[in-house]
């Protein structure tokens, strides 16, 4: 078995994000945005409400730590999301998103004091997870690449829930190979594989 090391993977711990393999899944953040507006189902007014909640949390933090940023709250592929923009955010982000992944977490947490029901919010800053994605989009082509050639497993360095995710989605989308996530955190990894 072949492993892939790739020194730009976050160990961050794990979100609350699925990441199990879907065939036909969206990468999260990746759809259409939308906004609520009058007219719109209740489900999506719910997850508007919950993205207004995190927003209304994200800005007090900002307030706080004397941070500028420009704060954006949507509904994108079914969730909430909350979108940070500005300057001197590179600390929300932390080395290799930890920070941002505990801040979705307290997020997810004011969502959940106010409404009483866990969220799947999602929260970006400064781009990092979009980014992210890019990165992680390569990471697996190149395993699949491998795993083509030479006919044998490729095992990659443990990931984050979300960067699973990311993953498994590309592997998916491509003939002949498929992914699925082993071992425990904060050492849960993907292995590429042939497909029967």
């Amino acid at each position: 078995m072949t492993t892939v090391t790739d020194t730009s993977i976050p160990r961050a711990e794990q979100p609350l994000d699925d990441e199990e393999p879907t065939a036909a899944a969206p990468v999260e953040g990746e759809p259409e945005e939308t906004d609520a507006a009058p007219g719109k189902s209740a489900g999506e007014s719910d997850l508007f409400r919950q993205s207004e909640i995190a927003a209304d949390y994200v800005e007090g933090l900002l307030d706080i730590l004397d941070y500028d940023g420009d704060i954006d709250e949507l509904v994108s592929a079914g969730r909430p999301v909350v979108e940070v923009v500005g300057a001197r955010l590179q600390n929300l982000v932390g080395q290799r998103g930890a920070t941002l992944e505990a801040l979705q977490e307290l997020a997810r947490l004011a969502v959940f004091r106010q409404t009483g029901s866990p969220s799947r919010l999602l929260l970006d800053v400064g781009g990092y997870r979009a980014n992210r994605r890019k990165e992680l989009a390569a990471v697996a082509r190149n395993a699949v690449e491998k795993v083509k050639e030479h006919g044998e497993p490729v095992q990659l360095e443990p990931m984050s829930a979300f960067e699973r995710k990311c993953v498994h989605d590309v592997v998916n989308a491509i003939d002949g190979v498929e992914s699925e996530s082993e071992g425990v955190e904060p050492s849960r990894r993907i292995v590429v594989r042939p497909a029967d």
